[in-house]
């Protein structure tokens, strides 16, 4: 069973990374299928960076279908005939969880007032939600991509909660190149005067223009080169006139592929805060699980998972040059260092980071195997 639209509100106050403590945290949550009585059948699912709690409803902004209901289902990898799915909006999110644009103490939003937020912090506001609904310790966790991280995290500093993690497409700290791509998005936010200083909300003129192009850039580093050139090519624009293919000499989307990425920069303005992406963006830039579990910063990463007594199963694409297949081998023996059972796999899809989201039927088969077991 589906039930959409669920929240609430963290009892006492949220200790963060930075130092500060957030009163009054709203999690907002979707959940599918029925929990068992011994509340041993739930899987906690983290979501990416421009995802949300929203896995298998429709979503209320945009009218699409959930971002992962070829794998959330009844009879899909994800069975919920079998299991109890939760799905949670990050904290510093944009759908209903305590972020940017909720109101702070004085009635109106933090905007920039917000604390910076780290990748731990999610995952403590979802740990905080399970205890709120009794849930000791889960069957499973999973997420691609910033959920992906979640789901180490969570294995790494909390690991009595969970029996089993599943790591798509992610990381267990930001590179130079990632963060590198981060600063230009949150730059074009904070350069389109609309930005305001963050305090935009309620004028009715916030800083989509550098949203969008934020989202342009970030789009990019989720795809193939493979894929874009299958896809588009260079492949021209058909013009509003009926012209067909024709270059304009001006600027204007001449290929199809750059029509598509205003598309997808000005689709996302529709549903999700700028000052939200400042936040989440930075968030995934500080992770990085070594460096929490070391004194003073350097210690190794098999540290992080001394603890664990889960079992794991890393995934990776062979197209995917965000967090190629490299970095999943660096966490996997990571793992093995610290003695936890760990299985890498390497799976061949055209369509670059995005593939978790996609139709690939080899993942598929993995999350159904991990999580029978």
């Amino acid at each position: 069973m589906l039930r959409a639209g669920q929240s609430l509100v963290l009892p006492g106050a949220l200790p963060l990374d930075g130092g500060q403590r957030l009163e009054d945290v709203r999690v907002a949550y979707e959940t599918v299928g029925e929990l068992n009585a011994a509340k041993s059948n739930v899987i906690l699912l983290f979501h990416a960076l421009t995802m949300d709690q929203h896995v298998v409803s429709t979503h209320p902004r945009t009218g699409k279908p959930g971002w992962w209901r070829n794998s959330v289902g009844r009879g899909k990898p994800i069975d919920t005939d079998r299991f109890f799915v939760i799905c949670a909006n990050v904290l510093g999110g944009c759908m209903g969880s305590t972020g940017p644009a909720s109101p702070a103490g004085d009635g109106q939003p933090y905007a920039m007032r917000f604390p910076v937020i780290t990748i731990r912090d999610m995952v403590r506001a979802q740990v905080a939600l399970l205890d709120a609904l009794g849930i000791e310790r889960l069957h499973g966790a999973v997420g691609g991509s910033m959920g992906g991280m979640q789901a180490l995290s969570l294995a790494a500093n909390f690991p009595e909660r969970t029996s089993a993690a599943l790591v798509i497409a992610a990381t267990a700290r930001h590179s130079a190149q990632n963060i590198a791509f981060h600063e230009v998005g949150r730059q074009a936010i904070m350069a389109d005067p609309k930005w305001q200083g963050g305090d935009y909300y309620g004028s009715g003129k916030g800083p989509d223009a550098g949203l969008a192009v934020a989202r342009m850039a970030a789009h990019i580093t989720y795809l193939s080169e493979a894929g874009l050139t299958e896809k588009f090519g260079r492949r021209l624009q058909d013009r509003p006139d009926g012209t067909k293919g024709a270059k304009t000499f001006g600027f204007d989307a001449d290929f199809q592929v750059e029509s598509y990425l205003r598309h997808q920069g000005l689709s996302f303005t529709d549903r999700f805060d700028a000052n939200s992406y400042l936040y989440i963006t930075r968030a995934m830039d500080y992770f990085d699980l070594a460096e929490e579990h070391g004194a003073k910063g350097k210690g190794s990463l098999a540290d992080a998972f001394a603890g664990t007594s889960a079992r794991f199963c890393l995934v990776s694409f062979d197209t995917d040059w965000l967090y190629p297949t490299a970095e999943s081998r660096h966490v996997a023996h990571a793992l093995n260092a610290a003695g936890a059972p760990v299985s890498c796999v390497a799976l061949s899809a055209p369509h670059g980071h995005d593939s978790f989201l996609l139709e690939v039927p080899a993942l598929d088969r993995v999350i159904a195997g991990f999580f029978n077991q």
